[in-house]
């Protein structure tokens, strides 16, 4: 495991902390859509993601999913980790985009490792603050973009999360994660393409400009 910690994350962190992690992290691999983390649920360990992405998703008051962000190599989840530290019910649902691979960090040594070493506090406080320019773009799409330029972003963003300018995905699963019905995405699916942003395939959907 310390070869892929170097690999992933030997120019953020010392060499100290990389055995450290290397001693009391667990090594898990899971396939695309598991589910990493449940709403309610308590949070016990915090992932640093070694390959692969996953799909960080908050629910509504009618239990309808909303995609926050996606998680990709060398990230870590800020929502998971403020229930780390606060001993609290996670409030989102993790689940894997891709195959993936990831180092579960138990939830004592977050702290520690904080008063410990710079390494770990800077990245802990990068991982913040990227996720919370995230959240706010989330919040500037659903105000201020249309639909359509919703759905391409989503695409896009998918795409490139999966490293494959096509994607296996349906218009109903695309519905479910931008909060419409599947007829609406379909239309806009087919406006897209006529536009030449995009080209539907049975199954399948490819991104043309990236």
């Amino acid at each position: 495991m310390i070869e892929k910690l170097k690999l992933n994350y030997g120019y953020l962190f010392e060499d100290e902390l990389l055995k450290e992690i290397n001693k009391v992290g667990i090594i898990k691999e899971v396939p695309k859509g598991y589910k990493l983390l449940e709403i309610g649920d308590y949070v016990t360990s915090m992932p640093l993601l070694i390959n692969g992405a996953i799909k960080i998703l908050r629910q509504d008051a009618n239990g309808d999913d909303l995609i926050l962000y996606f998680l990709e190599r060398g990230d870590t989840c800020a929502m998971t980790l403020e229930c780390c530290m606060g001993q609290a019910k996670s409030e989102i649902r993790a689940i894997a985009e891709t195959d993936a691979q990831l180092i579960m960090i138990p939830v004592k040594k977050i702290s520690e490792w904080l008063g410990k070493y710079k390494s770990w506090q800077n990245f802990i406080l990068k991982s913040y603050h990227s996720r919370v320019q995230e959240l706010l773009e989330v919040i500037e799409n659903i105000a201020f973009l249309q639909l359509d330029e919703r759905l391409l972003k989503f695409l896009r963003d998918k795409a490139m999360v999966n490293n494959n300018d096509i994607i296996q995905v349906t218009h109903l699963k695309i519905a479910h994660d931008l909060h419409t019905s599947r007829v609406v995405v379909s239309r806009l699916l087919k406006k897209l393409e006529n536009q030449g942003k995009i080209k539907l395939n049975r199954n399948s959907i490819q991104i043309l400009h990236l």
